[in-house]
Parts: C-alpha cells; structure tokens; sequence
C-alpha cells in the first residue's frame, strides 16, 4: 500500500487521455465532428486532465461549479478547487453548438479532445470581472483604494486573459488524445502524475515537497529546497513548462540552469527536477493553492510557499499566498478537502554579516547587510547587461543565463515590484 498522500478528490488519479486502438478510434471519430479552436491555456488544462493532474476533474467545468469556485474554492459536489477550470468559445461557434453534441478541441491544426458538451453559459463583461474580482484582487496596493480596475487591466496578465475570454464557456466530459509537443521536448523532465509517484515509491520517499518555479533558481529557491530536504524525504523542483509572459526565462533555459545546481550543490538522491505543461495564471494566492491542488495529484503532501509566490506586479501582499492556506473551506472529508499543506517560508537572502543564507526569522542585521534575492530583480539584471550582486546566484547557473540574454535580439522590459526590490523589508 503507497505511503503517499492520496490523489485530490477521493477517486485517485482521475486520466482522460486516451491510448492505443481506443485513441485512433477517437481521432478518426473526431475528423467528422464540429472543430474549435482551443487557448494554449485550454490546451495545458486539456493535458493535465489527461494524464491525472487535474484529478478529480472529467472536463471543463460548468456554471455551478465556476460559480462556487470562485465564490468559496469549491465546485458544487463540495470538493476543494481553487481556479476556474473553463473552455471559452465565441458567441457564432456557440450558437452552431448544442447541448449534447459532441465537438472536436484543436490548436494549430493538432486534435487534442473530443467533448460532449453538457452545458453552455454566457460569460457577459459583468461575469469576467467578477471573477477577475474573486480570483485575480488581492490586499497589495495595486489591488486596494479602489486601484485594481485602474491598473489590472493593462498590467495583470491574469486579468487581461480573462477579460479577453470569448462570449461563452462550455462544460462538459473530456476524451484527451494528445500531450502535445511534451513528452518529445522534454524527455526526462515531463512527468505524468503517475509517473512522479512511481519514483518516488522507488526512493522510498512517502513525506515530500514540491519547489515550484518559473523563474531560475537563484540562492533563495535553493535555499528552500534544501529547507525541505531536512524535514522531508525529498523535494520534487517542479518547473512550469507552459506559457509565461513576454520576458520571462523559457523552460529549457531554468531546466538547464536546475540541472547544473542539482549536480554541483544536491545530494543527487534526494532531490528531482520535473515539469509539468500549465501556462502560468498569475493568479497569486489562488495560484498558489492550485499549485497544492495538483501537487497532491503528483503524490506531493507539502508545497513551499515563500514571499509573493505566483505574484505579479504588487496586487498581493508579501506572504498573502501563505494566509490563504487559512481561510480556505475544511469539511472534514479527505476526499473533498485539500490535503497538501503549506510550508510557510520567511523572505529568505544572502546576509553579509551572517555570513550565509538567512530569513527575517533567523537574521538579526539591517537590510544593507542582506542580498535581497528574487526572480524579477535577477531577470531585470540579466536583461539590462547589469552586474549581478555576490551571493545572488550560483556562478554556473549565471553563466547559462548571460549565455541566453546575450543570444536575444529582442529585449521585453522587466518591470520591478516593491517586493522584489527589498523596499517593503
């Protein structure tokens, strides 16, 4: 019997991707049927269902779900779900559509599933903002003062794919029969949830904690990972291989950059390096929870939460992603309710005068005695040719990411939050 934590939702790992005869099957079917084209956010969900990560979702979800997801993270069977699940159609595919047809889902002339539609619903402007609302507003300062709805707009990327949905949503059971360029591009490093848990039965690991990162990883990520390699069997650094936003480092760049501290600065065994193939949301604390949603699919049973994990811009509060681990519904029932827990993390730097890694729990000194270390303020850095300050990162993940800034022949500029720059320390 595995020691892991039990997939989300009670049934175990929930997978609607179809293989072998059954697939070619679906596909020759799915050449006869309606084509819509589908996001590359659909497109990641569409695969995550696939292969279990979105246990114990079937589909995309329908009105009472997306209603009760956003009202109070839980869909309307009382299972815990922190983000909106949803396929946008526009308003002419949704008028050639009916309840109960079954449609094909394509991007880029690829079939990735086949849908029976159970549900079609307006998203009217009013519908797109509340949710922005629920999902997207937090207690930073471009969130408070009535602020959102004048910055969100141009500057949260979250907000902007939401507001520029189209006209309808759809719901309904899905038949995946792709994991797209994936398996192909990453070998090694995409992981299906069933596969993580089997490596981590072969290491023996039943206790274990999930690093996520977009970013690379500079000394503050490694120093988390090896916070929990000291209290847990091992840590899983999982790396979103989706879509980002214009500026931010690609995949196999932070991958390549992960590797080489793996194997200079880990004891190889007990750490892993995978991905997973989401867009990001920049949902913020919401993100955050569905970053343990989906982790508890991968057999993980605690998430590293540190300062503005899944933050964009300062529309939440430093540690607001760790509160919300604390408001979110219990009804006692492991099968609805969330079971990977939060490892709350202090702000995390470099301290001169401690001579080593540090937190604002462990570091008596004044903020000029403290490298102040994150993601944006090391892209900007990397991107504008400026030096980057001693201790902030390990030199032989340095030299992969000058290589890459220095191979751009187009630069996206890197706007600095107050919470990366240390002002708000």
């Amino acid at each position: 019997m595995s020691k892991l934590v039990a997939p989300h939702g009670g049934k175990g790992l929930v997978c609607a991707l179809l293989e072998g005869a059954e697939r070619d099957a679906e596909l020759q079917k799915a050449a006869g049927l309606k084509q819509v084209e589908i996001s590359a956010r659909a497109k990641g969900d569409l695969i995550m269902m696939g292969i279990g990560g979105f246990s114990p979702l079937t589909g995309f979800m329908n009105k009472a779900d997306w209603k009760g997801v956003c009202e109070n993270f839980q869909m309307a069977d009382g299972t815990f779900w922190p983000v909106p699940i949803t396929l946008d159609v526009s308003a002419e595919d949704a008028a050639a559509i009916s309840v109960g047809d079954e449609i094909a889902l394509v991007r880029g002339g690829e079939t990735f599933a086949t849908m029976k539609v159970e549900e079609k619903y307006e998203m009217t402007e009013e519908n797109k903002k509340w949710e922005c609302e629920n999902v997207f507003m937090g207690q930073g300062e471009e969130s408070v003062d009535g602020k959102f709805w004048e910055v969100a707009p141009e500057d949260h990327p979250g907000v902007i794919m939401v507001m520029n949905q189209k006209e309808f949503n759809l719901a309904g059971p899905v038949k995946v029969l792709s994991e797209g360029e994936y398996p192909a591009e990453y070998p090694g490093i995409y992981m299906r949830p069933a596969q993580t848990r089997a490596l981590f039965e072969e290491r023996g690991w039943a206790n274990v904690a999930a690093l996520q990162l977009r970013n690379p990883m500079h000394r503050s990520h490694e120093h988390l990972a090896k916070i929990a390699i000291e209290v847990c069997d091992g840590v899983l650094i999982h790396s979103l291989i989706g879509n980002l936003k214009p500026g931010d480092i690609p995949a196999k760049v932070r991958i390549k950059a992960i590797d080489a501290l793996i194997e200079n600065y880990f004891v190889k065994d007990n750490a892993y390096s995978a991905g997973y193939p989401l867009d990001m949301r920049y949902a913020g604390p919401r993100e955050g929870l569905l970053h343990a949603t989906f982790r508890q699919n991968y057999g993980v049973n605690n998430m590293l939460i540190g300062r503005d994990h899944a933050g964009v811009g300062d529309f939440y509060t430093l540690f607001e992603a760790q509160e919300i681990f604390d408001r979110i519904p219990v009804t006692g029932d492991p099968a609805k309710d969330l079971l990977c827990k939060p490892m709350k993390i202090d702000w995390t730097f470099y301290c001169y005068a401690c001579d080593g890694m540090a937190s604002l729990r462990t570091c008596p000194h004044d903020k000029e005695q403290r490298v102040i270390l994150s993601g944006t303020k090391l892209r900007k850095a990397l991107s504008e040719g400026a030096e980057v300050p001693d201790h902030f990162g390990r030199d032989e993940v340095l030299v992969i990411l000058r290589e890459y800034y220095e191979g751009l022949t187009e630069k996206v500029e890197v706007k600095m939050q107050s919470a990366a720059s240390g002002q708000n320390m």
